[in-house]
């Protein structure tokens, strides 16, 4: 039954911004650790290639236990893995930042990513959970903006720890800042947090965990380290045993869903063609994590800006996605479903505009489309976020929020990996400023084309749950009923 403002939680707003916090930290740690590998390689005596893994480790164990983490909130309850996923991301925060050595440091990064994996679905389903629907768009769009503040200003505030070098710490700070957050959001979460999980809850599908993390690790560890190694042997065997892998893990939860037992991911959910479509749709939204990378590139190779002023260069962007997500609430009252479509052509028109002002040479005019790509970004992201999770039932909302944000990790993977591919095929080390620029270009446009792919089939997801008579995921005109 859906919440109505009255019977909702009155501490929902206070609970929101503890909730923010564990949806904020585990982006921000992926970000934030970049600016520092150049200093982390040198103390430690790294190789370059431990020096990647500190970052690659992290992303595939987040993006590989994920549904995972989202699943043990819905069977033993959010609140309480919620916490425990805090407390897990500031051990291993300290193990990192007290490291002596790249291996105990890989270790550290390792634990944290599947902390924080285990952290991050909790915020969202727990939104599901605590709000009405009459609040629940204004909610999410702090849950976007909060996404915003993580990817932009994560290594603008790496960059200035190590900057500073706070008591001395270094490189050290960027982990061990991690802890005084922690240890006042977590006697918060008690005070503030109430308890929800599935109202079936049952004993956890070890071997289905098992199975989808072998399958997921096959398909993302060549994609994350495929193109750095070169593309050696053993990334094409596994990303050619990834689908087979997958597949058994499909057929094993099947027939656990079929005995009547309680599998990691409900299988029967996705007989409904909204979900299949919104969760693709989701797949190709986040193609644009691909631009970051070559963004980065563009402006050093080719503008000759260096490391802080090409981080300085995408805060247009950053501000937009900052605004969009705090527009959304509004916005849905004027546009209702269309909102998310409306979102992802703002995008996809910022990625063909910057396209063309680079290969005018109009760079100092890309401030303008890469607001509206932030713009875009922050305005679609929580709007697709609740179509995915409008579309299941209340009690399987930890699952949905692990299956929207494994789908947004394998999908940067994936496409870091191609478009970032298909921009060094056209631009190698040593290439011409000229290259550069057009392979930035056609990079650019092949992004914008997956978001305006994202935009068709998201219209044809709602379509589809209006056939499928699903008013819940109709993102219908709300009007705000109270203050928060």
């Amino acid at each position: 039954m859906n919440k109505t403002i009255n019977d909702a939680d009155p501490r929902r707003w206070a609970a929101l911004c503890v909730l923010l916090t564990g949806t904020l930290l585990p982006p921000l740690d992926f970000f934030i650790v970049n600016v520092t590998l150049p200093v982390i390689r040198s103390q430690l005596g790294a190789s370059d290639a431990l020096t990647q893994l500190v970052v690659s480790v992290y992303a595939a164990a987040y993006a590989v236990t994920l549904i995972l983490g989202g699943r043990l909130g819905d069977l033993y309850g959010r609140r309480k893995v919620y916490i425990g996923g805090m407390l897990g991301f500031g051990l291993a925060s300290a193990v990192c930042g007290l490291a002596t050595s790249a291996s105990v440091l890989i270790v550290g990064r390792l634990l944290q990513g599947v902390a924080a994996a285990i952290t991050a679905p909790q915020s969202l389903a727990s939104i599901h959970a605590i709000f009405p629907a009459e609040e629940k768009s204004r909610a999410l769009g702090f849950y976007g903006a909060t996404f915003g503040l993580a990817s932009v200003g994560g290594q603008i505030l790496g960059g200035a720890l190590v900057s500073l070098d706070l008591l001395g710490l270094g490189w050290r700070s960027v982990f061990l800042i991690n802890l005084p957050v922690i240890v006042v959001a977590v006697p918060a979460a008690m005070k503030l947090l109430s308890e929800s999980k599935a109202a079936d809850a049952r004993q956890l599908d070890v071997k289905g965990a098992l199975l989808l993390a072998t399958g997921l690790l096959a398909l993302i560890v060549p994609l994350i380290e495929g193109r750095e190694q070169g593309w050696p042997w053993w990334c094409a065997v596994l990303l050619s045993a990834s689908p087979l892998l997958l597949l058994l893990f499909w057929r094993y939860e099947r027939r656990v869903e079929l005995r009547g037992g309680s599998p990691l991911v409900v299988f029967s959910l996705f007989e409904s063609r909204g979900l299949r479509r919104s969760l693709l749709a989701t797949f190709f939204f986040y193609a644009l994590a691909s631009f970051f990378l070559i963004f980065a590139v563009f402006q050093q190779s080719s503008l000759g800006r260096n490391a802080l002023s090409a981080g300085l260069a995408i805060l247009p962007l950053g501000v937009g996605f900052l605004l969009g997500p705090l527009l959304s609430a509004r916005l849905i009252k004027w546009l209702g479903a269309g909102t998310p479509i409306v979102g992802m052509a703002m995008e996809a028109l910022g990625l063909f505009a910057t396209a063309g002002m680079a290969l005018a040479a109009h760079a100092n005019w890309l401030w303008l489309p890469l607001f509206f790509i932030g713009l875009g970004q922050g305005i679609a992201l929580p709007t697709l976020v609740r179509l995915n999770v409008d579309q299941v039932p209340a009690r399987w909302a930890g699952l949905a929020a692990g299956l929207v944000n494994s789908t947004l990790q394998i999908s940067a993977a994936i496409f870091v990996a191609v478009i970032g591919g298909l921009f060094f095929t056209l631009a190698p080390d040593g290439a011409s400023v000229e290259a550069v620029t057009s392979g930035f270009a056609i990079s650019c446009a092949v992004i914008g084309l997956m978001l305006a792919i994202a935009s068709i089939v998201t219209r044809r997801s709602l379509a589809a749950s209006s056939s499928e008579h699903k008013p819940r995921v109709t993102l219908k005109r709300e009007t705000a009923t109270s203050k928060s």
